[in-house]
């Protein structure tokens, strides 16, 4: 019987391609685990802002507030190519998303972006109900501090600003122009709140970026507090950012007032609310017409503010588009003001 060895050259060429191999698959495995510079926003879902909203009467629970679901942290390789293969999914450069912020901070800011807009619906449907509200200013927060502030290692993210040079502010728009009433590289001292406890800070008045006049060279957002009779209160957990002003509007007066707007029909929507009833531009509403349509809501209202985007790229037209593109019923209506929401379900209804 005859019979043929392999070659020991052949036999080590045999291992040694199996070798790399195994090692090529290590590698593809472990770099598609590697952290990119992109965060991934898909479309969340829809909440009845209803269980929220604490007061003497009771809220209605067919309003809904809509969310954008964010990764905690950036997307790895893998997730980053797979995110392709999804409509709706985004990807967010991390500077673009952050801002210089670190992760933890961003999510502080979207706290107090929510706190700001629970505040705002609450003061404008007290309004609106023919109540009394008091909205109390309590300084600004600091978002971000730019790169040219004399204040940049100084102001932290969360700081609230309540006055300068001894002065008391008692408006934003108060604090803004006693800033661009100052000479650029004239010295200020000013008072800031951190962690319940009083700071001062002394810096320079700078250009301040986007707008060039003087200032101190920081983002901000209104730190307010409503009282009324009967009082309501806002809890919305952990869900952060201003975009559900309008829905937490819609709640409050119908709690306020006691009216039954919808006559129960599920009603979703987004856009910030400002203390005088307007409603402006949020982002990813793309993926909030998904998620409302998900969850089975007949009307979406869709801001029409196009003080920071074109006309052709409002949170509407995009809406409008992406409703098309799932072809769903859910009609998508256009709000500019808490009224048009209203006058909307009014007549609807």
């Amino acid at each position: 019987m005859n019979s043929q060895k392999e070659h020991p050259k052949k036999r080590t060429s045999r291992r040694t391609k199996w070798l790399l191999a195994i090692i090529a698959f290590i590698l593809v495995a472990v770099g598609l685990r590697l952290p990119t510079n992109y965060y991934l926003e898909m479309p969340g879902e829809a909440v009845s802002v209803g269980q929220f909203v604490e007061n003497k009467n009771k809220a209605p629970n067919n309003y809904y507030l809509v969310t954008v679901s964010e990764t905690m942290e950036p997307a790895s390789v893998l997730e980053y190519l797979y995110s392709f293969t999804q409509k709706h999914w985004s990807r967010i450069p991390k500077q673009q998303l952050l801002g210089g912020a670190t992760s933890s901070q961003y999510q502080e800011l979207q706290s107090w972006y929510m706190e700001t807009s629970q505040q705002n619906a609450i003061y404008y449907a007290a309004k609106k109900a023919g109540l009394k509200p008091r909205l109390n200013y309590e300084g600004v927060y600091v978002m971000q501090v730019q790169k040219h502030s004399s204040f940049k290692h100084k102001l932290q993210i969360g700081d609230t600003v309540l006055g300068a040079n001894g002065h008391k502010f008692t408006s934003t728009e108060e604090m803004i122009s006693y800033f661009q009433k100052k000479k650029i590289g004239s010295k200020v001292k000013i008072n800031v709140m951190r962690e319940n406890k009083p700071r001062t800070f002394s810096g320079k008045i700078v250009k301040v970026e986007g707008t060039n006049k003087p200032g101190i060279g920081i983002q901000l957002v209104e730190h307010v507090k409503v009282s009324t009779k009967p009082k309501l209160r806002i809890n919305a957990g952990e869900i952060g950012g201003p975009s559900a002003g309008l829905m937490f509007t819609l709640t409050s007066y119908e709690t306020f007032t006691q009216q039954n707007l919808a006559k129960g029909h599920k009603i979703a929507g987004t856009g910030t609310i400002s203390p005088k009833g307007k409603v402006g531009v949020i982002g990813g509403v793309d993926k909030k017409v998904v998620a409302a349509d998900k969850a089975g809501a007949e009307v979406f209202f869709a801001p029409t503010d196009t003080s920071v985007v074109k006309k052709s790229e409002s949170n509407y037209v995009v809406a409008k588009k992406t409703a098309k593109e799932i072809k769903t019923k859910m009609k998508i209506v256009p709000v500019g003001t808490f009224e048009d929401a209203l006058n909307y379900l009014k007549k609807h209804y």
